[in-house]
């Protein structure tokens, strides 16, 4: 799957759509903050880090993929699963690209100044995602070669 982006499809995404995802958004922070409050906010932020708006975010990706087959009369279910995995897979990638700020900022705060932190920490936040999704995307793609020749070869 090739990245780009398509601006195009914010018209395509109704306004109840963008309700959900803030709705989602605001109740995890809200959570966060509750738990902040019981526990402390060392625990509460590890709670933010959680991606807000991706449990709306994914029903909207595999029902909106669904939909665009189910206009062509085909059924789509394994589509929008497809679509909907591939979203996990890039909220969990970009989860760990986080893990590795969080470290960056957590090891390099006493010893630069806060401008210099904020840089190395999103370079290694940007790399540390970059590689792992090179390495997904070299894994998998490897494994999809091999099933096609499997396939083809019987």
């Amino acid at each position: 799957m090739k990245i780009s982006l398509n601006l195009s499809a914010l018209g395509k995404t109704k306004w109840y759509e963008y309700a959900l995802r803030f709705t989602f958004g605001g109740a995890i922070t809200v959570a966060a903050g509750l738990i902040a409050n019981k526990w402390g906010p060392g625990v509460g932020g590890l709670f933010l880090a959680f991606p807000a708006i991706f449990p709306s975010s994914a029903t909207l990706v595999e029902k909106h993929e669904k939909q665009k087959k189910q206009q062509h009369g085909l059924d789509g279910t394994i589509r929008g699963r497809e679509a909907a995995g591939l979203d996990a897979a890039g909220a969990a990638i970009g989860s760990i690209g986080l893990v590795a700020l969080a470290v960056a900022v957590w090891r390099l705060m006493p010893l630069l100044s806060t401008w210099l932190v904020i840089i190395c920490a999103t370079l290694a936040w940007l790399m540390t995602s970059v590689v792992i999704w090179h390495l997904r995307k070299t894994r998998c793609g490897l494994r999809g070669r091999r099933k096609r020749h499997r396939i083809e070869n019987r």
